[in-house]
Parts: C-alpha cells; sequence; structure tokens
C-alpha cells in the first residue's frame, strides 16, 4: 500500500480536524505566553510573582521556605514526566498491538477502519504526550538551575552582587515554569487527540472542550481575578 493509499483512508474532515488540532494548540500557546498588555494571562502573571520571590528572597533569612517551594516545584514537574515516560511505553504497547485493538475500537465506533488508522490516531495523540514529556524534563532541570543559582546569592543584601543574580534566578525560574506550562498543555491536547478513536466527528468537539478550558484557565478564571487584585500591587 502506498502513502498516497494510506491517507485515502482517513476522510477530509479527518485532515481538517488533525490540522486544527495542531494550529489550535499552537496558537493557544502563543496566546498564553504573549497575550495583550491589558489582559494579562494567568502564566504571565505568576511570572510577574515569581520575579517577585526572588527579590523578597534576597532579603529573607533563613532560605529554608524558598528552597522547600523551589523543592516543590521540582517534584511536580518530575511526577509528570514520570507519568508521561508511563503513558508513552503504554502507547507504544498499543501500537504494537494494534490489531488486538482495532477490532474493539471498532465495536464501539462501528466503523470498519484498518489497523493503519488506529495507528495513526495513537501517534497523534503519543506525539502531545512525547512534547510533554520533553518540556517537563526540561522545566525540572531549569528549576535545578535556579537553585544553584539562588545559593550563589549572597547572604547580605548589600553585596552587589546579590540582586544581579537573583535577577537570573528569577529569570530561569520563569522560564522553567514557562516549560511546564507547555507541558501542560500538551497533556491537554493529548487527551483531546484521544477522542479521534471515536471518528473524526469527535476530534472536532474535543478540540473546541480542550480550547475553552485552557483559555478559561488562562483568562477567566477566578485564580486570574485573584492575581488580578490591585490591592497588593507593589511589585515593580
Amino acid at each position: 500500500m502506498t502513502w498516497s493509499e494510506r491517507i485515502s483512508l482517513f476522510s477530509p474532515l479527518d485532515l481538517i480536524a488533525v490540522a486544527l488540532l495542531y494550529l489550535t494548540w499552537v496558537m493557544i500557546g502563543y496566546l498564553v505566553e504573549n497575550p495583550p498588555r491589558r489582559y494579562p494571562s494567568v502564566s504571565n502573571l505568576m511570572a510577574d510573582y515569581r520575579r517577585e520571590w526572588m527579590r523578597q528572597m534576597v532579603t529573607r533569612s533563613p532560605r529554608i521556605f524558598d528552597s522547600q517551594i523551589l523543592a516543590t516545584l521540582r517534584q511536580g514537574t518530575s511526577f509528570f514526566a514520570s507519568a508521561s515516560m508511563i503513558v508513552i511505553g503504554a502507547g507504544l504497547a498499543a501500537i504494537g498491538n494494534a490489531e488486538q485493538l482495532v477490532g474493539r475500537v471498532n465495536q464501539i465506533t462501528l466503523e470498519s477502519d484498518p489497523v493503519f488508522v488506529l495507528e495513526i490516531k495513537l501517534l497523534v495523540a503519543l506525539s502531545f504526550v512525547v512534547n510533554a514529556f520533553l518540556k517537563f524534563v526540561w522545566s525540572h532541570r531549569l528549576f535545578g538551575y535556579c537553585a544553584i543559582l539562588m545559593a550563589a546569592v549572597p547572604n547580605h543584601a548589600s553585596d552587589p552582587a546579590a540582586d544581579p543574580r537573583a535577577a537570573k534566578a528569577a529569570t530561569i525560574n520563569v522560564t522553567a515554569a514557562r516549560a511546564y506550562n507547555r507541558g501542560l498543555r500538551s497533556v491537554y491536547f493529548a487527551i483531546g487527540a484521544i477522542a479521534w478513536l471515536l471518528g473524526d466527528w469527535a476530534l472536532l468537539p474535543a478540540v473546541l472542550v480542550t480550547s475553552i478550558v485552557l483559555l478559561r484557565r488562562e483568562f477567566a478564571s477566578q485564580s486570574r481575578a485573584a492575581l488580578m487584585d490591585p490591592s497588593d500591587r507593589t511589585m515593580s
């Protein structure tokens, strides 16, 4: 079977839905990280607090509290990285046994898709999981870099190196959080991509629901409203 024949196994709606899946993933990621200046996302608001955290750390003694927070953040990235590895292994195992799985899937969808179609559908979902794994691993490493930079900040706030090193730690911290958030978005879209197993008619609403959930949490959630409360606007 040639590639053109394999592609013909998918309907035009299948191809449109998959293209929309990836396009929406990219566009939402860009919008979250580059929101309108007058309407920041939760991720951007939290980045400001991360920078403020590093500024406050300079004068905090001892800094055990800061190290505990960073350790908690690293535990989160480690957990999701481990979970992603498990899902990748399970997904590859499912692809390796696709002939046994395709019968059950066709019973649910009442269709007769060949094994190749099921393999591609699983690979699309796995592509998001693989991306999530890479982002979580990178985020974990960056938080480690941040820990080293925090340890390199002098104990005395009057030291000329204190503020510059704290600023570097803040930049690495924000970058690590950005990678972590990218990984989480990939997890959301991986879950949405699983709907394609039910057919092209299921993938389009799954993309829509995933997009609404992500946009709401970044731009219309109660947590964002709390962060936008101007009562503590002392950050520079």
